[in-house]
């Protein structure tokens, strides 16, 4: 499985956190309370923590294609939720590709 986190800063992580996780949930498995969020796409898994300041976001999924379409679902809605926040998020990679693990 590969994963990329980023970090979203805000003082509304809990608003966000809890409105994209109500607007899946018509469409896909959801579970969440007002700090932690998981949203089971068929791409792929988005866990959302809110923390004082900021929204971390951590995406999963078996390959990359899969975990890039992930990432594009709640980048682009997080970002029509906050529009009215200036917002960029950095994605990093939390493990290495295949070809790079393991070598020195």
């Amino acid at each position: 499985m590969l994963s990329a986190t980023a970090n979203f800063h805000t003082e509304h992580g809990s608003r966000y956190l809890q409105q994209l996780c109500k607007h899946f949930a018509h469409k896909i498995d959801v579970t969440f309370d007002e700090r932690h969020g998981e949203c089971r796409f068929s791409c792929g898994t988005a866990v959302l923590d809110a923390d004082a300041g900021v929204l971390r976001i951590r995406t999963i999924a078996p390959d990359a294609a899969q975990l890039e379409e992930t990432r594009d679902v709640i980048e682009t809605h997080l970002m029509r939720f906050a529009f009215r926040e200036p917002a960029v998020l950095e994605w990093v990679p939390t493990n290495p590709p295949a070809n790079e693990a393991g070598t020195s």
